[in-house]
Protein backbone atom coordinates (compact mmCIF):
# COMPACT_ATOMS: atom_id res chain seq x y z
CA UNK A 1 0.00 0.00 0.00
CA UNK A 2 3.01 2.29 0.64
CA UNK A 3 4.52 1.67 -2.33
CA UNK A 4 1.23 2.25 -4.78
CA UNK A 5 1.30 5.93 -2.49
CA UNK A 6 4.69 6.80 -3.30
CA UNK A 7 4.51 5.49 -6.76
CA UNK A 8 1.44 8.02 -6.88
CA UNK A 9 3.12 11.16 -4.87
CA UNK A 10 5.66 10.61 -7.38
CA UNK A 11 4.53 11.03 -10.63
CA UNK A 12 2.27 13.59 -9.24
CA UNK A 13 5.45 15.11 -8.42
CA UNK A 14 6.59 14.68 -12.07
CA UNK A 15 3.31 16.46 -13.96
CA UNK A 16 3.99 19.36 -11.08
CA UNK A 17 7.08 20.18 -12.24
CA UNK A 18 6.26 19.46 -16.32
CA UNK A 19 3.62 22.41 -15.57
CA UNK A 20 6.04 24.39 -14.15
CA UNK A 21 8.38 23.98 -16.28
CA UNK A 22 6.02 24.78 -19.51
CA UNK A 23 4.30 27.58 -17.93
CA UNK A 24 6.57 29.33 -15.20
CA UNK A 25 8.88 32.44 -16.71
CA UNK A 26 12.02 31.09 -17.50
CA UNK A 27 14.06 34.15 -16.42
CA UNK A 28 14.35 38.00 -17.39
CA UNK A 29 12.82 38.98 -20.28
CA UNK A 30 13.88 42.33 -20.95
CA UNK A 31 16.11 41.22 -23.35
CA UNK A 32 13.49 39.95 -26.21
CA UNK A 33 13.56 42.20 -28.99
CA UNK A 34 9.92 43.42 -29.70
CA UNK A 35 8.31 43.45 -33.30
CA UNK A 36 9.46 46.67 -34.99
CA UNK A 37 12.17 47.26 -32.61
CA UNK A 38 15.48 48.73 -33.99
CA UNK A 39 18.37 46.62 -33.19
CA UNK A 40 20.91 49.33 -32.74
CA UNK A 41 19.58 49.20 -29.23
CA UNK A 42 21.01 45.37 -28.51
CA UNK A 43 23.80 46.16 -25.99
CA UNK A 44 25.47 42.67 -27.18
CA UNK A 45 25.16 41.24 -23.92
CA UNK A 46 21.89 39.10 -24.84
CA UNK A 47 22.21 36.86 -27.12
CA UNK A 48 18.69 36.64 -27.76
CA UNK A 49 18.61 39.61 -29.25
CA UNK A 50 21.78 39.56 -30.96
CA UNK A 51 20.19 36.16 -33.02
CA UNK A 52 16.62 37.78 -34.04
CA UNK A 53 18.49 41.17 -35.12
CA UNK A 54 20.95 38.85 -37.08
CA UNK A 55 18.04 36.72 -38.79
CA UNK A 56 16.18 40.50 -39.10
CA UNK A 57 19.33 41.96 -41.22
CA UNK A 58 20.02 38.83 -42.98
CA UNK A 59 16.67 39.17 -44.18
CA UNK A 60 17.06 42.20 -45.33
CA UNK A 61 19.34 44.26 -47.67
CA UNK A 62 22.89 44.83 -46.18
CA UNK A 63 23.36 48.39 -45.61
CA UNK A 64 26.97 49.94 -46.15
CA UNK A 65 28.44 52.58 -44.49
CA UNK A 66 30.28 54.30 -47.24
CA UNK A 67 32.93 51.60 -46.88
CA UNK A 68 32.35 49.83 -50.08
CA UNK A 69 36.18 49.77 -50.61
CA UNK A 70 36.29 46.95 -47.37
CA UNK A 71 34.43 44.27 -49.77
CA UNK A 72 37.99 43.46 -51.14
CA UNK A 73 38.54 42.14 -47.86
CA UNK A 74 35.81 39.54 -48.03
CA UNK A 75 36.82 36.20 -46.56
CA UNK A 76 40.12 37.23 -45.16
CA UNK A 77 40.98 35.67 -41.94
CA UNK A 78 41.21 38.66 -39.08
CA UNK A 79 44.71 37.77 -38.52
CA UNK A 80 46.12 38.30 -42.16
CA UNK A 81 45.52 41.86 -42.41
CA UNK A 82 48.67 44.49 -42.79
CA UNK A 83 48.72 47.73 -40.57
CA UNK A 84 47.98 49.51 -43.37
CA UNK A 85 45.13 47.64 -44.43
CA UNK A 86 43.46 47.42 -40.29
CA UNK A 87 43.59 51.58 -41.30
CA UNK A 88 41.17 51.31 -43.44
CA UNK A 89 38.88 49.94 -41.15
CA UNK A 90 39.70 52.14 -38.60
CA UNK A 91 39.50 55.32 -39.94
CA UNK A 92 35.54 53.88 -41.13
CA UNK A 93 35.08 53.10 -37.46
CA UNK A 94 35.84 57.01 -36.02
CA UNK A 95 34.50 58.12 -38.74
CA UNK A 96 30.88 57.16 -37.80
CA UNK A 97 28.80 57.97 -34.70
CA UNK A 98 28.77 55.34 -31.63
CA UNK A 99 25.09 54.37 -32.63
CA UNK A 100 26.04 53.45 -36.07
CA UNK A 101 29.18 50.63 -34.78
CA UNK A 102 26.42 48.02 -34.35
CA UNK A 103 25.17 48.45 -36.97
CA UNK A 104 28.39 48.77 -38.90
CA UNK A 105 29.75 45.39 -37.15
CA UNK A 106 26.39 43.96 -38.39
CA UNK A 107 27.04 45.03 -42.33
CA UNK A 108 30.70 43.50 -42.12
CA UNK A 109 29.44 40.24 -40.43
CA UNK A 110 26.31 39.80 -43.49
CA UNK A 111 29.51 40.64 -45.95
CA UNK A 112 31.60 37.71 -44.74
CA UNK A 113 34.58 40.75 -43.73
CA UNK A 114 36.52 39.90 -40.88
CA UNK A 115 37.50 42.90 -38.62
CA UNK A 116 41.54 43.07 -38.31
CA UNK A 117 43.00 41.82 -34.93
CA UNK A 118 44.47 45.33 -35.09
CA UNK A 119 40.52 46.77 -34.57
CA UNK A 120 39.29 44.33 -32.48
CA UNK A 121 39.66 45.83 -29.44
CA UNK A 122 38.56 49.06 -30.28
CA UNK A 123 35.50 48.09 -31.84
CA UNK A 124 34.53 46.27 -28.68
CA UNK A 125 35.23 49.25 -26.66
CA UNK A 126 33.04 51.55 -29.02
CA UNK A 127 30.14 48.56 -28.84
CA UNK A 128 29.94 48.32 -24.75
CA UNK A 129 29.83 52.05 -24.35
Amino acid sequence: MIIIVLVIALVLLGLVAALWSKYAPLGDESDDVAVGTDCLTCSGYSQKCEQECMFEAASKDIEYYDDEELDAYKGRSSDSYTDDEAEQFRDVLYSMSQEEVVGWNRSLILREINIPNQVKDELILMIAR
